[in-house]
Formats: structure tokens, C-alpha cells, sequence
């Protein structure tokens, strides 16, 4: 039976086993993407993981019984071959979850250029390219396919323009997307997580100037959730080919208010900012990378397109 078949009604929610499941997985070399794959394996998923620093994400694969292919999701070339050899060894693909993402700090008018247009690379067009990398086989399936998004995209703090810039743009390809593939029977889902910690996080955090700004964030918004509570909820929302995935439960309801975010943001960022831009303007730390975290680190930086564009 294929992944699809149990879900007759789109708008039905369905509940379907993993054993036996191919599920790819980019960007699975360590935080959300690796404790995903393991959760799946111990349900018996068939685990293909994708993403970068080989010799991590092979770990990740032997510790799940699975394979691993290194490629960038930015390199068409590579993602293919990618694909191909997914296919090629487990027959098919059930599942996939555009996961890999990075991260940089640093405001518009200081942050390195090459570091903001590699964030939208990695985080949007990656996830663009993947999906259609990968949707002939979800539609042969009848599968599921999760992108994830972010809490970024519904709430756009400073510091961190180019993630919420790329997460925002997830969310509205997905729900595109969702609307495109249903009567394929191709179930889509959208994932949004708060802080989780992750290395991206909490390398993030280390940094002098976004690390105070987003830990003093008030209440419930600055507070970081362990990762295995995403891999849990994530493992459910593919179980039942879920719209949407959201960690910690309030940021579902926070998506009904978003219209008012930008003036909660404004508010809290009044008696912050200033300091913090003139900080980063200033260049007064030219050894902080703007991509944060091993991962980031691994994605490297391209050169930026022409500024006179």
C-alpha cells in the first residue's frame, strides 16, 4: 500500500505507520534533521539522509540503519544525483523533509552581503530545490512532504533578516505547493519551531550582540525548547500528514494574531536596537562569523551578486 492511499478526503485526518517508509531527510547531519531520523528509524523508517559534513551525517546514518548522500541543497547537480541514488536504493521515496537551514546575525546595513544571499540560498532556494528534486517520486507515492519553516516567519526581530525573510518564504511556497499537488494526492505540510536548541541556536547565542537581543526577548518568546520535542512533534505531523507542526504548541495560535507581531517587535526593539546597530555598524567584533554554527560554517559563504544590480 502506498503512503497516500489511506487518505481518500485531503481533509480527513488520517494516521499512517512509518515501518517500511522511505523518508528523506536534508540537512540531517545534527540537530532537528538527525534527531528526526533517529525517531523515524526506531518507528522502522527507511531513513535517506542528505545534507553536508559527510562524516557526521554518515554517523547519524549508521546510528539509524540508514544511507547517507553528501550534497549541498543549493546544487541542483548534486541533489539530483542526490535523489537518484536514494531511489535508486530503497525503490522510491514516501516522505521528505526540507529541514537543512543556517543562520547568520547581523543587521541590514552591516551584515556581510555574501552571508544574507547565502541564508536565502540554503533556507528558501534549497528548499525549493529539493521539493522539486524530489516531487516526481512523492507523486508516485502518493506521499507527504514537510518544510520547514520557522517562528522567523511570522515574527521578523532585528538581527535576523535574512532567516525571517527565507522562512517566511517557505511557508507561503508550501502553502502554494499544498494547493498544486492535492488532487495528486501529495499531502504538504508546514513545520514552525520556536528557539529550539539546537548548535545554530546556541551559537547564535554566544554572539555579543544578537545573542542579548534574543534571549531578553519577553516571556515565553525568548525561551529555548530541548530538540527532542521537535523530533517528537515532527514524527507525529508525518504520521498524520499534517497541514502544520508547531513547537511549542502556542506558536499555532500566535499565527491567528501575526498582524499585530510587527508592533509587539517594534515596541520591544525600541530601547535595544540602537546600541546593538551602532555595535555591529561599527564593526567593533570583525572576527564574529555572520554564519553561526557548525552547520553555517559547513554551507560556507558564495560571493554576493553585484551591489549596482
Amino acid at each position: 500500500m502506498r503512503y497516500g492511499d489511506l487518505q481518500a478526503n485531503p481533509f480527513e485526518e488520517v494516521t499512517v505507520d512509518v515501518a517500511g517508509k522511505v523518508v528523506l531527510i536534508t540537512g540531517a547531519a545534527r540537530g532537528i534533521g538527525a534527531e528526526v531520523a533517529r525517531r523515524l528509524a526506531a518507528k522502522g523508517a527507511k531513513v535517506a539522509l542528505v545534507g553536508l559534513e559527510g562524516d557526521r551525517l554518515r554517523q547519524v546514518a549508521d546510528q539509524c540503519g540508514g544511507r547517507a548522500w553528501e550534497a549541498d541543497v543549493t546544487d541542483w547537480q548534486a541533489l539530483e544525483t542526490a535523489v537518484n541514488g536514494v531511489v535508486d536504493h530503497f525503490g522510491g521515496i514516501d516522505v521528505v523533509v526540507a529541514n537543512a537551514g543556517i543562520a547568520a546575525t547581523g543587521f541590514v546595513r552591516s551584515i556581510d552581503p555574501a552571508a544574507f544571499e547565502r541564508v536565502i540560498e540554503v533556507n528558501l532556494l534549497g528548499v525549493w530545490r529539493t521539493v522539486r528534486t524530489c516531487l516526481p517520486h512523492l507523486i508516485a507515492s502518493r506521499g507527504y512532504c514537510l518544510v520547514v519553516s520557522s517562528l522567523a516567519a511570522i515574527v521578523h526581530i532585528p538581527g535576523n533578516a535574512a532567516y525571517s525573510a527565507a522562512k517566511a518564504g517557505c511557508e507561503a511556497f508550501a502553502d502554494s505547493l499544498r494547493a498544486e499537488v492535492r488532487h495528486l494526492g501529495v499531502g504538504v505540510g508546514v513545520a514552525y519551531f520556536s528557539w529550539i536548541s539546537t548548535d545554530m541556536v546556541n551559537s547564535a547565542d554566544q554572539h555579543p550582540v544578537f545573542g542579548p537581543l534574543r534571549s531578553g526577548m519577553p516571556g515565553l518568546a525568548g525561551k529555548k525548547y530541548p530538540v527532542s520535542v521537535v523530533g517528537k512533534a515532527v514524527v507525529r505531523g508525518i504520521e498524520r500528514r499534517a497541514r502544520a507542526v508547531h513547537v511549542p504548541g502556542w506558536v499555532g495560535g500566535l499565527k491567528i494574531f501575526r498582524a499585530f507581531a510587527p508592533r509587539v517587535v517594534d515596541r520591544q526593539a525600541a530601547s535595544q536596537v540602537p546600541a546593538a546597530d551602532r555595535e555591529m555598524a561599527n564593526g567593533d567584533r570583525p572576527d564574529l562569523p555572520s554564519l553561526v554554527g557548525p552547520g553555517g560554517q559547513a554551507a560556507g559563504l558564495k560571493e554576493p551578486a553585484p551591489k549596482n544590480r
